[in-house]
């Protein structure tokens, strides 16, 4: 146990970010929203999952929808209490803890900000090790969990509770609500006993995620090894190309942000060039003709100079880039993880190739 405050979510934000994958949302205006709660009612406790009662009733808070349509349309601040209220009423019981869904530098921010609100404890544990497009796309759904039932507001104050048969439906169902209501939601769903949360849950994701930040904010301090090696090392990131940006084709359809990056190389890859193909998240990488990293495995995006994540949503012409592959949650390349987030879901005409033995086994160059 110990708690989260103004420092703390600085860093957990930034981590946070890169393990978003290119998705999970802005991580300035997530930090601005989590730092608003924190500095008006006081820091968060951050609870490891064995410290929760095995009956005790969790609940993840996250946005869904389009990250871009956050920068424009704000989070209210009564959202929480209203899937807070929905939740506890239907289930006729007080909820013990919040809980991120996935890490991004939105979905990791929001949970604080309920907790701080409402007066809750987050658990250091959720349902990815990093961020996908679909709420279908967690662990408790290969745990055999239901995503329903799912509280779901907007910041005008619209609210509905779905029960559905399948988390598909749920994805369907919340996804048609969400574009009704200008693109972008707050949501609880999954909501589980403690018990179950030890079982599925990815443990220990927030600290990861402070960890990563906290050495993303200090790469600079790293003595005689180079910045870049030094961020690989602590990462345990693959190097796949470093370019600058050449063109950004975007466009958000479906309460998602689809699009391709394209660019052109420099440095040890001048002359080459690579494209990141992405729906929220980045989901395959290609250099030269050939894939080499594909979602479950995480394809990340950071400033060559600074090592800060760059979302997909934030993509700039000219902006200098590194493209780094980190390897995904295990049960994430189980036969039943893949058929969830496999590159077969996205469309993208390939079998799923571990990032190591698609980088050779070397973290150079590919």
């Amino acid at each position: 146990m110990r708690t989260i405050g103004m420092k703390e979510i600085e860093d957990i934000a930034l981590g946070a970010a890169l393990l978003g994958a290119g998705g999970g949302g802005d991580p300035y205006v997530g930090k601005l929203v989590a730092m608003g709660a924190v500095q008006e009612c006081g820091p968060v406790t951050l609870l490891d999952p064995d410290e929760v009662a095995d009956d005790a009733l969790v609940i993840p808070i996250a946005m869904m929808g389009a990250p871009t349509v956050l920068g424009e349309k704000a989070i209210g601040g009564q959202e929480y209490k209203t899937l807070y209220d929905m939740v506890s009423q239907f289930y006729g019981k007080k909820i013990d803890a919040f809980m991120p869904i996935e890490a991004g530098g939105v979905n990791s921010m929001l949970p604080i900000a309920a907790a701080a609100r409402l007066g809750l404890p987050l658990v250091d544990v959720d349902g990815m090790g990093r961020a996908f497009p679909e709420l279908q796309m967690v662990t408790f759904t290969i745990g055999g969990m239901s995503a329903t039932p799912m509280a779901l507001t907007d910041e005008k104050g619209n609210s509905v509770i779905f029960n559905t048969v399948t988390n598909k439906w749920t994805e369907e169902l919340a996804r048609a609500v969400t574009m009704s209501c200008g693109g972008s939601v707050s949501v609880s769903l999954y909501p589980m006993s403690g018990a179950q949360m030890k079982q599925y849950g990815v443990k220990g994701i927030v600290t990861r995620s402070q960890k990563l930040g906290e050495a993303i904010r200090t790469v600079k301090d790293c003595g005689e090894k180079r910045p870049e090696d030094h961020f690989l090392d602590f990462s345990g990131g693959y190097k796949l190309f470093k370019g600058k940006i050449a063109d950004v084709l975007r466009e958000t359809r479906g309460a998602f942000n689809f699009g391709k990056v394209v660019l052109e190389g420099i440095a040890e890859d001048k002359g080459r060039s690579a494209f990141v193909e992405f729906q929220n998240e980045n989901l395959t990488a290609t250099v030269e003709g050939e894939i080499v990293a594909t979602t479950p495995d995480l394809i990340c995006l950071v400033d060559v100079e600074t090592f800060t994540p760059v979302t997909t949503d934030a993509l700039k012409y000219g902006k200098r880039v590194l493209v780094v592959g980190l390897p995904c949650y295990p049960l994430w390349r189980t036969e039943a993880g893949l058929a969830l987030v496999g590159p077969r879901y996205f469309g993208v005409d390939t079998d799923y190739i571990p990032l190591e033995a698609r980088c050779r086994g070397g973290k150079s160059h590919v």
